[in-house]
């Protein structure tokens, strides 16, 4: 959810992704209900609105998907753009049914305007009479009911489909349903962990309720970068965000861009988080990248887990910022990835972090 008065790059990512989303709801829809009709025609189960004739079949579907395909849009804007924060102090129950109830409503609208279209542009009736027939054969017969099972089942699996997407970042539930990770996988990832700097002091400055609404503002921000750089979130932990990668040189580039990027995020809403909170965010970044097992964990509860030393070391490097006096440091696999410029680094010897056996060599990126 957007937190109030925080503004993002007018072409940022995350309204990118936003706007393929929609675009992809629009074509599902839209080969979904063709597939639909074409078993209704079939199957002869299906009281048509309108008739049409073998040579007019062609262009009637045509200007019936047409119009789905619009309205699709249309629907898919509403949920994703204007909906998707509604109601959200509401049950999850009463957030879904109200919701659905709405999409039905636009989607009696929309299929006024097949019927409309159809009768005006295909059967040349007067405007009266196309929009009687519609009333007449909607309301009057069988057809709303045989749609409206279809329609409530379609908007109910679409918003839970975007709700669990969304729970589990880009990508990821895709590879769950799919089954990837039922047995562990060995991936090669680089993984950044940040963390909010000062933020037991904060704490007792804001209270708890003042303070959740900050780091929830400093998280949004710090997310959108990650995610204006192809990154991908693997949790959240109280004020720190785990982040991560596929390990390449590429992407280790962007790794780097996104903590530039979330630092300019902050910067642009300085006011908002001065005004809402009194307070200008800082943050501490450790990045590392190797190897990862990455697997399927949980009974009630399944989600995706990743374990191994490199996780493990990202953490302690992230831990090491506040004893080097730091706010971005990286491991020396990051740098061989990286290819920074020697003034881009400076190099802060060995380091003995917590809980490994032996010393690493860390960086701190000067960006």
């Amino acid at each position: 959810m957007k937190p109030t008065g925080i503004v993002l790059p007018r072409r940022s990512a995350v309204k990118k992704r936003e706007l393929r989303l929609i675009l992809a709801i629009a074509i599902s829809w839209t080969i979904i209900d063709f597939l639909f009709y074409l078993f209704r025609l079939a199957t002869q189960t299906y009281t048509p609105k309108y008739e049409s004739t073998a040579s007019g079949a062609t262009k009637t579907i045509l200007l019936r998907e047409l119009n789905v395909f619009i309205f699709s849009l249309i629907l898919g804007y509403f949920l994703i753009m204007v909906l998707r924060n509604f109601w959200r102090n509401k049950s999850p129950w009463i957030n879904l049914t109200a919701k659905t109830l709405l999409l039905v409503a636009i989607a009696i609208l929309m299929n006024f305007f097949i019927y409309f279209t159809y009768s005006l542009l295909i059967e040349q009736r007067p405007l009266a009479e196309a929009f009687h027939r519609f009333v007449e054969n909607t309301f009057g017969r069988k057809w709303l009911l045989e749609k409206m099972p279809e329609w409530v089942l379609l908007f109910v699996m679409t918003q839970l489909a975007l709700e669990i997407n969304h729970k589990y970042s880009q990508g990821v539930f895709f590879n769950i349903i799919v089954g990837k990770y039922l047995h562990p996988q060995e991936e090669n990832r680089i993984i950044m962990f940040i963390d909010l700097k000062n933020s037991t002091p904060i704490a007792e400055k804001l209270g708890h309720k003042d303070y959740f609404k900050f780091i929830r503002d400093v998280i949004y921000c710090l997310s959108a970068g990650i995610a204006e750089y192809d990154g991908r979130i693997y949790q959240y932990v109280g004020d720190e965000v785990v982040a991560w990668w596929p390990s390449t040189k590429a992407n280790a580039r962007k790794a780097v861009n996104a903590i530039i990027e979330g630092r300019k995020i902050l910067n642009k809403n300085a006011e908002v988080f001065k005004r809402g909170h009194d307070i200008l965010p800082e943050y501490k970044v450790g990045v590392h990248a190797g190897n990862v097992t990455v697997g399927q964990v949980g009974i009630t509860k399944k989600d995706l887990v990743m374990s191994g030393d490199t996780i493990n070391t990202a953490a302690r490097i992230r831990s090491a910022c506040t004893e080097l006096n730091q706010k971005f440091l990286v491991s020396k696999e990051m740098i061989d990835l990286l290819e920074m410029k020697d003034w881009q680094t400076e190099s802060m010897g060995m380091v003995d972090l917590k809980g490994k056996n032996e010393e690493i060599e860390l960086f701190a990126l000067k960006i």
